[in-house]
């Protein structure tokens, strides 16, 4: 959840981690601080609420030019969001200065150990005991870093550690367990972030941070060891994207620039997977053909956004491919006690690579033998690191919370693995499975037509400002779609907002229907499956029989939706199974304008926080 920064090197330590945390406050906002080394003592500026808090505080206090420092904003869990709990903690002689990401799930034990050797505690926080705990074992002969490898074999739980200590003013410590830190090399300084953005305008070139993994950072060096000090070898990459894609580039929102940018997301997804010889090839795909064809079953794990993208994936998967194939929420799969097997394909789908829930669920599945391939699209991330193959969707950064083009990426990707297994396993022949590729190849443009079209979707966003609650519904495909459609509407317009399959609507849920309550139905093409079609204009006259108002999604030239919709949204036609990369869109934009309408932050919603690296 938290953003963490690290820099030592020659450049104003504050300046350098202020920078970094601007990039990372889509991770957390409840408050944010920073602490650097100036002359043999810590200085420490931190403040609850959003960034501009602290940085109000950094103009009336500012820190002493250092060249050591590090910087936290944090999405509170153990403790209030106050100024008391804010990161980073310090021990009670200003010696030591802590950040931390995740959760320390035997601080209560230590904490209580710690007060019993006399150490005294400011804040609720499970942090400020790896703070004391560091304290307590700090020799200067060994240095932070051997201090670090012991408490880190001390602590449980997830989490990502980065610390100063004032005898050490040119040097930065780090340590993960569970929950994402990243290295990046400069030229005479270098960095740490818990994502790439933290450094991004200083450097592409990054390295990745191994599971119980120690690094320490000083200006021209950089070394990696396990939690045991053996040496830990440096794997390093390159970073596609630069600052100016992690900038708004004239948009009000990131989250509007996001959606302007799904046209070339879905492109980039999709670039360079056909061969010379027509096939299909994933080229992060390091399962084998004879592993692929002896999968007897296909269970898709994620959550939230995620979650619904392997809704549709099971659409695809067993419509081409003909395995069995489940859908679980990743923070429930482990506990039921699943049956697989080595012949078990787990597909993990997760934006980030970290998201906790779906790592740990990952995990549980390689324990019981099944085979893992990630769909994410940071690389280098957790997930993909532990998973036996992954394909990328290459979407470039996600900064605001609410996902969108990583959404429609998702569901491009899993498309692409379905008729990649129907390829290596003969269910669909070379030219059905072109012909598909050919008309994911056509989405861009449809997209980019789509946006175009969406001043009607603000202004009907708009005169609903003072709706109680919006329903969306929607079949087959559809289904997940509406579930996406609510899921935005409740994180950005903070309203109560539901997705129900159609067909259910009689089996309860028809009893919230009253005088003038938005309904959004996502309507099936009227092509190929017009049986669905002619269910949902069935439900849909249920709707419209209780008086709600009706805004429909349609494919262009549907002319048999026109008498029922009192709102018509037109989207491009295509085939069912591709649709809800259409029908996404005015949905994300919708819950976009609504919530800028109500006066609320669209890329930094409350309570939330962009990737979930605990439980």
């Amino acid at each position: 959840m938290c953003g963490i920064v690290g820099y030592v090197g020659p450049l104003r330590a504050d300046e350098v981690v202020l920078e970094g945390l601007r990039r990372l406050e889509y991770r957390g906002y409840d408050s944010a601080g920073i602490a650097v080394v100036s002359d043999g003592t810590l200085a420490c500026v931190k403040k609850a609420g959003k960034l501009i808090n602290l940085e109000s505080a950094l103009a009336q206090e500012s820190l002493p030019s250092a060249h050591t420092g590090i910087g936290h904003t944090r999405w509170a869990t153990h403790g209030a969001p106050n100024d008391r709990n804010a990161h980073p903690h310090l021990t009670q002689e200003n010696s030591i200065a802590v950040v931390h990401n995740g959760i320390i799930e035997n601080f209560a034990r230590l904490r209580h150990e710690l007060e019993e050797a006399g150490y005294e505690f400011a804040s609720e926080t499970d942090t400020e005991v790896v703070a004391h705990l560091l304290d307590s074992i700090y020799d200067p002969a060994l240095g932070l870093a051997e201090a670090m490898r012991q408490a880190c074999r001390r602590l449980d739980g997830a989490f990502t550690l980065v610390a100063i200590h004032a005898n050490e003013p040119g040097v930065v410590v780090g340590a993960r367990r569970n929950s994402p830190l990243v290295v990046g090399r400069g030229e005479g300084e270098n960095f740490l972030g818990s994502d790439v953005a933290a450094f991004i305008g200083y450097t592409r070139n990054a390295i990745e941070m191994g599971q119980d993994q120690v690094v320490e950072l000083h200006p021209d060096s950089i070394e990696v060891t396990n939690f045991d000090g053996s040496i830990a070898p440096i794997n390093e990459y390159y970073v596609s994207w630069d600052a100016e894609a992690a900038e708004k580039g004239g948009f009000e929102h990131f989250m509007l620039k996001e959606i302007a940018e799904q046209p070339q997301a879905v492109s980039d997804t999709l670039l360079g997977r056909i061969n010379d010889e027509g096939s299909l090839v994933l080229d992060e795909m390091r399962l084998s053909d004879d592993e692929l064809r002896s999968i007897d079953k296909i269970v898709l794990i994620a959550c939230g956004t995620a979650y619904h993208a392997g809704m549709i994936a099971k659409y695809a998967i067993e419509h081409w491919t003909r395995i069995p194939c489940e859908i679980e929420l990743a923070s429930e799969f482990r506990y039921r006690d699943p049956i697989l097997t080595r012949d078990t394909l787990v597909i993990a789908i997760s934006q980030s690579g970290e998201t906790m829930d779906t790592l740990m669920a990952l995990r549980h599945a390689r324990e019981q033998g099944a085979r893992v391939l990630a769909v994410c699209n940071v690389n280098g991330s957790t997930i993909p690191r532990e998973s036996d193959a992954v394909v990328y969707t290459h979407a470039g950064p996600e900064i605001a919370v609410a996902s969108t083009k990583a959404f429609l990426t998702q569901v491009v990707a899993v498309h692409l693995v379905a008729l990649y297994l129907a390829q290596v396993r003969g269910t669909k022949w070379g030219d059905e499975i072109r012909h598909h590729i050919d008309q994911l190849a056509s989405m861009p443009s449809k997209i980019e037509s789509l946006l175009e079209t969406m001043e009607p979707v603000r202004e009907l966003a708009k005169s609903l400002v003072d709706a109680q609650a919006v329903l969306f519904i929607g079949r087959h495909v559809g289904y997940p779609v509406a579930l996406e459609g609510a899921l935005k509407l409740k994180e950005l317009a903070y309203m109560h907002a539901e997705g129900f399959a159609a067909g259910e609507l009689k089996h309860g849920p028809i009893a919230l229907l009253e005088q003038g309550l938005p309904v959004v139905a996502i309507v099936p093409s009227p092509q190929g499956r017009s049986v669905l079609h002619d269910k949902v204009i069935s439900n849909i006259q249920e709707v419209r029989a209780r008086g709600a108002r009706m805004i429909i999604i349609a494919e262009e030239g549907d002319s048999e939706v026109v008498p029922f919709a009192d709102v018509l949204i037109t989207i491009p036609a295509v085939p069912t199974l591709m649709q809800p990369i259409l029908a996404a869109v005015p949905l994300q934009v919708f819950a976009c304008a609504l919530a800028t309408a109500k006066g609320f932050d669209v890329d930094q919603p409350r309570n939330l926080a962009k990737s979930v690296t605990v439980e």
